[in-house]
């Protein structure tokens, strides 16, 4: 109170911060801003932090070295790379019994030296790392501050921060059953940010993914965690001061389990185990005690939620007719006395007691102010009283519904239940912020309350139908909770959220919230169906609705969903092209020592709202010409709408693969990769029978072998695109859809006969790679015909033009040519070729296309060194290459980057040969390691070339802004 009092005698009228600080001299002398302002990646960074690990108290040490290495910003002073930062605070750690539990206070102190001293007082170990990021978050404030002030000068600190937790429990509980298992490594990341925030539990929601001896099926191509695997998840842990608890089921969601033949004898219902049956009950108790066995915690979680249909399968004919509540609460006093067995106190979901009460499944049933199991339970035995109660509700609003509910469980003799909240991470791909924010504000709010006050809390990230969301979106929720957890009002300041997400995260609080539009309906939706309030998920269905039958547009056809998504795309490339150092803010020795790391997860809702922009309405816009009967304006639909999406498509598949594979376990991606799999043949079905009947051509002639955008290499990433729209729809030239036919197809499509030797030219290597590439293809200049001559030669001048060069242009057409020019590591402005003379050259409208303005490209080439070409009389040359050029936006400006695939070329043609120093080469196998080696690249650039014959050439004094590239 003292803080607050403070800060009004200061004449702070701003929102206040949810912590309690006094800061005499503001942070810096002058006043905040009115509104957040935002620190930019150009911005430098001007404090560090330095963390006296071998003075820290024991219980900490461990823990802090862990945050001080892999912090995600650079706010952290390491020895070992220096630092140019105008202040360095020291701050130092001290554990006093006189604070009561829960709270900590942190504050600048007199020090021996010129450094500013920070001390952090605490209790608990927990709120000692909370502390900690508190103390991140004033760094980052003392920044905006002078960064406001008229002389822009950073002063020494002056603060007094302090919170008190209002929960002895914060938690969170991830799911691992839906098809995602979080890898031992981002278990581990998630309990650095849980220590920031203040989290001291974690939950890993485990069915079935977990080792049991004796039982192979359990974990069985899921990904299971072993015991050595629990055990080192508990020991990071316990040194951040957080306690792992294990989350399993012992009723219902069983299902994958209760699959196999082994277990058949087990069954009730297909999800719901057998209960009575003493088989059952041993099983249980090697369950429960192989969970348990590596952790050191003392409590469980036992699940029990959903178990649609107890006593109604097998145990019906079995053990007769009977009341479900009678049942439910008979096995949760056998499954409570086997806990009790192993000294280990149980909770439980609780919708399953209102539903029973109420015969009905529905959550209806669950969240129904007017239903109350206790009379149900009065007829029975009771639940056993040390058992806790965990209300979970996502879905309200406002904080009197939750508190009506909480006082209901204690009517059921639970005398502190929990309360769960959700993070909106289910059933979408990218977690849902502003629901999120608002439900768990009216849950947290009734938790605080003198009416529904309890002791522990609970934020849950579920993955349902195949877990396709990334977790780590979740994290700003997490924050929220945390927040919210460590004050007694009801509000969190935005600009306080900003700065902590800021701060401890590294990640744009503005920018995440962005990506939340995905699912969101465009603001002149108001003829829309309001009646629901639940959060929409149409970016989920929109994605994998078939695209030929597109039955959901109808619900959306007035809508311009287009402008929607492609506004959304815009932005979130453009944040993850950002979220790389530029130059200026690099502190030397580190790199990736820029402001917001993490928005560099905003590529995957930046490239599905990509596709999306692509997709919507595209069924609309091939009926008309279609129906008119105009052949031509459906092939220009085609090539411009269609062939795009489907090249968006891939490059979001890829990019989905390679995060899901840095985060989870391997076990699911099939089914995910099964969706997009589905989804690429029905757009490549769509694709071909368009254009079969648009060119009038039967469809087997049009099959293309490459089709779905890889010929030579094509990627879609559209910072790299200069001269054309964001937007892959509104380039309008026909040309660019054609330039991925292969060659042995063109001659059909375009020639009416084939003059390639027998089996034609196989297209270039492709240039993919997990992330996708930066490689793009552009409009066809008017001055580049092409030719199908029987020669290793696709590509010529005009006739009467010089032969020998003619300039690179941005394509791809994976046709050979006889020879490249190029400089060592720099742009190829020139591409040399073979005398064209005897060549006669092919005109053709459809390949006609008005050049763009076009910055320098780069060029890259291939050898083909498994063509097996027979010489023609024209050309007896053996080495073969393609052309694929690569044009980068600003290319040569400060902050640029690029990735150019170079070829094994002879000593004359080596790219490497005097290149400038800096310049890293790298074969095949090697590229992963060389990325591995380099921590700014491993995140965006982490890729193995399809083509093992292609190297690395990567001029790393340049290296600037690693994400410029895909």
């Amino acid at each position: 109170m003292e803080a607050e009092e403070q800060m009004q005698e200061d004449g702070d009228t701003a929102s206040p911060s949810p912590m309690n600080i006094a800061t005499p001299n503001n942070m810096g002398g002058s006043a905040m801003p009115a509104g957040p302002r935002i620190l930019h990646d150009t911005d430098p960074i001007q404090v560090n932090l330095d963390i006296a690990l071998d003075t820290a108290p024991e219980e900490l040490r461990e823990g802090l070295a862990q945050i001080v290495r892999s912090h995600n910003v650079p706010y952290f002073y390491r020895p070992e790379c220096g630092s140019d930062v105008p202040f360095v605070w020291q701050v130092g750690f001290e554990r006093s019994a006189d604070l009561p539990s829960g709270s900590y206070e942190a504050r600048t102190v007199a020090g021996g030296g010129s450094q500013p001293r920070v001390l952090i007082r605490y209790y608990r170990a927990v709120d000692a790392f909370r502390a900690l990021g508190q103390v991140l978050t004033a760094a980052r404030t003392a920044e905006l501050a002078a960064d406001s002030s008229s002389d822009r000068a950073l002063r020494a600190p002056d603060f007094v921060i302090s919170e008190k937790a209002q929960f002895e429990t914060l938690a969170l509980m991830i799911d691992c059953s839906r098809n995602g298992v979080l890898s031992v490594q981002s278990v581990y990341a998630m309990l650095r940010n849980m220590a920031l925030m203040g989290f001291n539990m974690l939950q890993l929601y485990t069915e079935d993914t977990y080792k049991v001896a004796g039982e192979p099926f359990f974990g069985y191509l899921r990904g299971g965690y072993t015991q050595d695997e629990l055990r080192a998840i508990d020991d990071y842990a316990f040194s951040v001061g957080i306690e792992v608890v294990p989350c399993i089921q012992t009723l219902g969601h069983l299902g994958q389990i209760l699959q196999w033949p082994r277990f058949a004898g087990l069954r009730d219902t297909n999800e719901v185990i057998l209960s009575r049956l003493p088989e059952t009950y041993e099983l249980l108790e090697k369950l429960i005690a192989t969970v348990s066995a590596p952790l050191r915690s003392k409590r469980i979680h036992i699940g029990m939620d959903e178990a649609y249909g107890v006593g109604e399968g097998r145990f019906r004919s079995m053990f007769g007719a009977q009341e479900g509540t009678a049942i439910f609460v008979e096995h949760l006093a056998r499954v409570h006395a086997i806990c009790a067995k192993s000294g280990l106190r149980a909770m439980i979901w609780s919708d399953m007691l209102f539903c029973l009460a109420a015969k009905n499944n529905a959550l209806y049933a669950y969240y129904d102010q007017s239903n109350n199991p206790a009379d149900a339970l009065s007829k029975v035995e009771g639940i056993p009283p040390d058992v806790d109660l965990v209300f979970w509700d996502y879905y309200h609003t406002l904080p009197e519904i939750y508190a009506r509910k909480i006082q209901q469980h204690r009517d059921l003799g639970c005398a502190s239940p929990w309360m769960a909240g959700g993070a909106w991470t289910w059933s979408r791909l990218w977690c849902y912020l502003p629901f999120s924010f608002e439900s768990n504000r009216a849950s947290l709010t009734a938790a605080k309350s003198p009416q529904g006050r309890v002791a522990s809390f609970m934020l849950t990230i579920w993955g349902d139908e195949g877990n396709e969301c990334d977790f780590f979106s979740a994290l700003p929720v997490m924050l929220y909770a945390g927040n919210h957890a460590y004050t007694d009002r009801t509000e969190i300041d935005p600009a306080f959220m900003e700065n902590t997400f800021s701060a401890i995260c590294g990640g744009s609080l503005g920018d995440w919230m962005h990506a939340s539009r995905i699912d969101d309906i465009p603001q002149d939706a108001a003829h829309m169906d309001a009646r629901s309030q639940l959060p929409s998920n149409m970016s989920k269905w929109l994605l994998w609705e078939d695209p030929m039958l597109s039955f959901m547009s109808p619900q959306y056809a007035a809508l311009d969903l287009e402008t929607h998504y492609t506004q959304i795309a815009d932005r979130l490339l453009d944040c993850a092209l950002s979220s790389t150092n530029s130059g200026r803010s690099a502190v030397p020795g580190r790199p990736n020592s820029v402001r917001y790391p993490l928005n560099r997860l905003l590529r995957m809702p930046g490239l599905l709202a990509r596709v999306l922009s692509l997709k919507c309405h595209l069924r609309d816009k091939l009926i008309a010409p279609y129906r008119a009967g105009d052949r031509a304006a459906l092939l220009q639909v085609v090539e411009t709408r269609l062939r795009p999406l489907i090249e968006a498509q891939r490059e979001l598949w890829l990019y989905h693969r390679s995060r899901w594979h840095r985060i989870y376990k391997p076990f699911g991606w099939e089914t995910l990769e099964l969706r997009y799999g589905g989804l690429t043949a029905r757009l490549q079905t769509m694709y071909d029978r368009l254009v079969a009947y648009s060119l009038q051509q039967p469809g087997s002639t049009l099959r293309r072998s490459r089709a779905i955008g890889v010929a030579a290499g094509i990627s879609r990433h559209p910072a790299l695109l200069p001269q054309r729209s964001r937007n892959p729809s509104k380039s309008g030239d026909i040309g660019q859809g054609l330039l991925g036919v292969s060659a042995s197809e063109v001659p059909d499509l375009l020639l009416g006969e084939s003059s390639l030797p027998a089996g034609g030219v196989p297209p270039g290597p492709s240039m993919s790679t997990d992330e996708g590439s930066g490689l793009s293809v552009g409009a066809v200049p008017a001055w580049l015909p092409v030719t199908m001559p029987d020669a290793d030669l696709a590509v010529m001048g005009k006739a009467g033009s010089p032969p020998g060069e003619l300039p690179v242009a941005t394509v791809s057409l994976g046709w050979p040519v006889t020879a490249v020019a190029t400089t060592a590591a720099t742009t190829a402005a020139m591409v040399t070729v073979t005398d064209t003379s005897a060549i006669p050259a092919f005109g053709s409208a459809v390949m006609t296309a008005a050049a763009g303005n076009q910055a320098e490209p780069m060029m890259t080439s291939f050898p083909q060194h498994n063509f097996h070409h027979q010489p023609s009389s024209a050309s007896s040359n053996s080495h073969v290459t393609t052309i694929n050029a690569l044009g980068v936006r600003e290319l040569g400006g400060e902050g640029d980057f690029w990735l150019q695939p170079a070829p094994l070329l002879p000593p004359e043609l080596d790219p490497l040969a005097g290149a400038p120093s800096g310049v890293i080469g790298c074969l095949g196998e090697e590229t992963d390691d060389i990325i591995d080696s380099i921590p700014e690249l491993e995140e965006d650039l982490h890729c193995i070339y399809e083509s093992s014959h292609t190297s690395l050439l990567l001029d790393y004094g340049r290296v600037t802004a690693p994400s410029r590239l895909g």
